[in-house]
């Protein structure tokens, strides 16, 4: 029988194991675009299981080799029900999708640790709402703070107009929160000030690929298990989606693929991928465009493309057009593929690349700093048939590294080379992003973008950037929920300082908790030109709401309530409330719901995460992500929605999901044109990208990408590294341990321990002039960070140029820095420093310069500058208990 044990709610390195009767719960790893799957096991705390298999949950005999090992790090104590509980959290070892048979990685193995416990670091978890009363955050109640929220809303709109209420949020946080928040920001509020975390405006992550007719994410695993060869755009899938890597690309149906790396940082991923016959392209940031552009030209000289798969597949001149008419192209997508400048076919294509100078393989290899028989190999690698004249299965993967340098060129050109090769929409064959945050937004519809004064060239619709419309000034109130911001954005110490200039520098300030105080006092500052600042998260976030948010509202997140969202490959599930939230801690949802409501707005009073659920299953129709057939099914079968989707585990459903004979089917790959989608007359509507590309046609649109126009060459002439100043290229990025801002991860005290301090890494041939030696402290400093201002309006082509918008008065310039703990290491390019992307209390984008690609809108994050100095060393220069300074690129 099992035995009781002590009551604590202590952690230690013992590990209970869970009794026969501890229920099991399923859920996902929160963190991710991979989601792994997981169980929890959850018992009160006074019992353990034994070592008998009918003494524990498992039904084995320990010790044995047949059940699950629990590391110290996968076993908690939470509560339940308002009683202790043990809770351990574990890679799903029955799984036979995503990490089949229980395969994690560092961070998804550590999961437990997230659990709130006073007993742990998370006991600094934010439990209840707060206002700053004369510097301080003071807690009070909810429904005081809601009340001084709505009225100061209430003052804003009507006084100042929509435009000066916005909001900034995460974009991936769970379909029940993401639906509240565009509900609110686009039919209650009806502002155009709304960005997501990771971009400042509202507008496509890779637009190129949106535009050739491509869908992000419409690859499954499988395919990446399938291909022959893997050309990996601005990513190492290892470090950043472990168990992508570790489970399909390694092994998958061949696994001895190629693998070929394009990034100035020889990692982990890209050291496995060179030992075992791939390539690393170390290609100086924001030059893929012309990797890509001289690819081509190889591969089209040499008669190597996949001519039956483009004649096929791919619009010609007349396909093009005829779908377009005549009118205003008012869009950002028919603005880009309309007049020409990246428009294209495949006759067309052949002579722009015949006379596009970047495109000539002496010319590129300058450009870019790769040796030119490198980018040969690489040509040949993807695309040169074999002996038996079969073609290799080509993929192609890219993610912030491409994308977020160049945003529209690089995203554009990848997609022709992938279309060139007879990839994106066959089995091995696919264009895809690999992935950062997991796929948990969900539109409620409406929106009032077209009120963004900001226009493209011919004055048509764009997008506004929130942050420089904050930063000057328009914005009286704003909410952020579950992000950074400052570090994640560009030119960060000065978006922070001008926050912090019209919040906690503004003379109005409250002193006291009366209600009608605190209400005069924010309109009052409102009114003077400041702003009122609302955060919500889980955790204290430096300097967001330590030290400027005047009012910190407290998150519940996962395991604490029931939610729901998407990876990679499109799969839904439910991720289970198995712990109680700190306090007073509420989901972002119902924080919403309850701030509508006391502004009057109808349809926000829900009273479970399952009632937005299905309310949202409507709005994901026509979408990729649509669920709606499952809350369909769930209402015909009596249930729940969320308990129909609980039904089918960790395994889940991938969207979109169909109706066929009856029942639901997923969808493993979009465009693919074996998909069809079933009984129209059920619950799905037709979409073309399901079974073909996403365009009028169902062909794909080729894209051309000239390397000089007025989009780009004069802003990259502008911020290259100036060699008299002895600068050189600080570009950012991610390693396996941490994920994020390393929220969770700080407050773990293994991978605390591991990355305490954010590094740069740095080749040895750019340390040596300033004496820098692994474990020293560095700055990173720029003494020219670019940032637009104002609002622009283009009527000409070149209205958005760098050129135009200086001239203007549009850019203005600034100084940034940051510290690091170095690690001199030839892993890393000459001439190019990589440092830690979004480490609290060091922001890496301050060097970054913020003047947003005028094509797409996004920001070119991985193009920072600065000169390198040496500070002193660091407390882990000498200290083997923490912070290895060892190179990355280690293979067993």
């Amino acid at each position: 029988m099992a035995k009781k044990a002590k009551t604590s709610i202590q952690n230690s390195e013992h590990v209970p194991l869970p009794p026969p009767e501890a229920e099991v719960l399923t859920t996902a790893c929160g963190y991710c675009i991979v989601a792994c799957s997981y169980k929890v096991y959850r018992w009160p705390v006074g019992r353990e299981g034994g070592a008998a298999k009918d003494q524990n949950a498992f039904g084995v005999d320990f010790p044995t080799g047949g059940a699950p090992w629990i590391a110290p790090s996968q076993h908690n104590i939470g509560m339940h029900d308002g009683r202790p509980h043990h809770m351990i959290v574990i890679a799903d070892p029955d799984a036979t999708v995503v990490n089949r048979n229980g395969n994690h990685s560092v961070r998804g193995g550590t999961l437990a640790q997230k659990i709130y416990n006073p007993d742990t670091p998370t006991r600094d978890r934010l439990k209840y709402p707060m206002i700053r009363i004369a510097g301080v955050l003071t807690p009070v109640s909810w429904e005081l703070v809601t009340d001084v929220m709505a009225e100061v809303s209430k003052h804003v709109l009507k006084s100042h107009g929509e435009h000066a209420w916005g909001m900034k949020t995460y974009s991936y946080e769970y379909f029940e929160n993401t639906y509240a928040i565009s509900k609110l920001v686009n039919r209650a509020i009806g502002t155009p000030v709304y960005a997501p975390h990771d971009k400042p405006q509202n507008a496509e992550d890779a637009a190129g690929l949106d535009d050739a007719g491509i869908n992000s994410f419409a690859a499954s695993y499988d395919d990446w298990g399938k291909c022959e060869v893997a050309f990996l755009s601005g990513v190492d899938p290892y470090e950043t989606k472990t168990v992508l890597f570790t489970e399909w690309m390694m092994y998958g149906d061949v696994p001895d693929k190629k693998m070929i790396f394009v990034t100035p940082h020889k990692t982990m991923g890209v050291a496995y991928g060179v030992d075992r016959g791939g390539l690393w392209l170390p290609v100086t940031p924001g030059t893929d465009t012309a990797l890509h552009l001289a690819m081509s030209k190889i591969i089209i000289d040499n008669k190597w493309q996949d001519q039956e798969f483009i004649d096929k597949w791919v619009n010609n001149k007349w396909e093009i057009e005829s779908g377009y008419g005549r009118g205003t192209r008012n869009t950002r997508w028919q603005w880009r593929t309309t007049w020409g400048r990246w428009q294209s076919d495949w006759n067309d294509f052949q002579k722009f690349i015949a006379n596009e100078k970047a495109a000539n393989l002496d010319e590129a290899a300058a450009i870019t700093g790769i040796d030119k028989d490198l980018i040969q190999a690489a040509a040949e690698m993807i695309a040169k048939p074999k002996a038996d004249g079969s073609r290799p299965k080509s993929s192609f993967m890219l993610e912030k590294g491409n994308y977020w340098s160049n945003n529209y060129m690089n995203t554009a050109s990848l997609a022709t080379l992938g279309l060139i090769c007879g990839a994106g929409n066959r089995p091995g064959q696919v264009i895809s992003r690999g992935g950062g945050h997991q796929r948990g937004g969900m539109g409620a519809g409406g929106g009032k973008g077209f009120l963004s004064p900001e226009k493209h060239p011919g004055r048509r619709k764009k997008a506004l950037n929130v942050d420089r419309w904050v930063m000057d000034g328009n914005v009286r109130f704003f909410w952020t929920i579950g992000l950074t911001w400052f570090a994640a954005m560009l030119s960060s110490q000065e978006l922070s300082t001008r926050v912090g200039d019209l919040t906690i520098r503004n003379k109005h300030q409250p002193r006291s908790v009366d209600r009608d105080h605190l209400i005069k006092t924010f309109i009052d500052r409102a009114d003077s030109g400041g702003m009122v600042l609302v955060d919500s998260d889980i955790y204290p976030v430096d300097p967001l709401n330590t030290q400027y948010a005047d009012i910190v509202l407290p998150a519940a997140g996962w395991g604490e309530v029931d939610f729901s969202r998407c990876n990679a490959e499109r799969r839904l599930r439910l991720y289970a409330k198995f712990n109680d939230p700190p306090g007073e801690a509420k989901p972002d949802w119902w924080a919403i719901g309850k701030f509508a409501q006391k502004m009057g707005f109808k349809g926000f009073d829900w009273k479970e995460s399952n009632d937005i659920f299905e309310e949202a299953a409507r709005f994901s129709r026509g979408g990729v992500l649509n669920y709606y057939a499952l809350a369909v099914h769930a209402k015909r079968e009596g249930k729940r929605a969320h308990e129909k989707l609980r039904e089918l585990g960790t395994t889940g459903i991938q969207t979109p999901i169909r109706v066929i004979d009856g029942k639901l089917v997923g969808t493993p790959k979009l465009h693919d044109p074996n998909n069809k989608w079933g009984e129209l007359e059920d619950v799905t509507t037709d979409q073309k990208w399901l079974y073909a590309f996403g365009t009028h046609t169902g062909k794909a649109n080729m894209l051309k990408a000239p390397w000089n126009n007025d989009s780009w060459s004069d802003f990259y002439e502008a911020i290259k590294p100036r060699k008299d100043k002895g600068e050189i290229w600080i570009t950012n990025g991610r390693v396996n341990e941490t994920w994020q801002s390393g929220f969770d991860d700080l407050r773990k005290p293994y991978l605390a321990k591991r990355w305490p301090w954010p590094f740069i890494v740095i080749h040895p041939d750019d340390a040596k002039p300033e004496g820098i030696e692994s474990g020293d402290l560095v700055e990173g400093f720029n003494d020219t960070v670019y940032v637009q201002t104002g609002a622009p309006v283009g009527v000409k082509d070149k209205d958005l140029s760098f050129t135009e918008l200086m001239k203007n008065g549009h850019i203005k310039t600034v100084t940034g820095q940051f510290v690091a703990v170095a690690i001199v290491s030839d892993e890393i390019k000459p001439g190019v420093a990589k440092a830690a992307f979004n480490y609290p209390g060091s922001m890496a984008n301050s060097v970054c310069h913020a003047v947003p690609d005028p094509v797409s809108g996004n920001y070119r994050y991985k193009l920072g500058r600065g000169v390198l100095r040496k500070v002193g060393e660091s407390a882990y220069k000498k200290n083997f208990l923490e912070m290895s300074l060892k190179p990355r690129p280690i293979l067993t």
